[in-house]
């Protein structure tokens, strides 16, 4: 089982990654209530768990993501699978719908 702060029940296999979506802003900086019919779809998320990686071409080793569990992801607006497990909502990416590490 993969070990994290917060233990996911969801163990990512290959390049996937398994991450908590963060809430979209509620507020507009003119400080603007967005109602939840016109929310957007959140690209951020906290990464739970990571998957080991791929097979290299000759399948002798694994080729490591470039993210790790912590790191806050922007990531593809429509990519990932979304999953409902014990109560929790997650989302399973790809690695390659990882776009970006948010250093903050």
């Amino acid at each position: 089982m993969v070990t994290t702060a917060t233990k996911v029940p969801v163990k990512p296999l290959g390049d996937r990654i398994v991450v908590q979506p963060l809430e979209a802003e509620q507020t507009t900086a003119s400080g603007l209530v967005i109602p939840d019919t016109a929310k957007e779809k959140p690209q951020e998320g906290k990464v739970l768990a990571v998957g080991p990686g791929n097979w290299d071409e000759e399948g002798e080793k694994r080729i490591p993501l470039d993210v790790a569990e912590g790191d806050i992801v922007l990531y593809s607006k429509y990519g990932g699978t979304e999953v409902k497990y014990g109560g929790e909502e997650y989302l399973v990416l790809s690695a390659r719908d990882v776009l970006a590490i948010i250093e903050k």
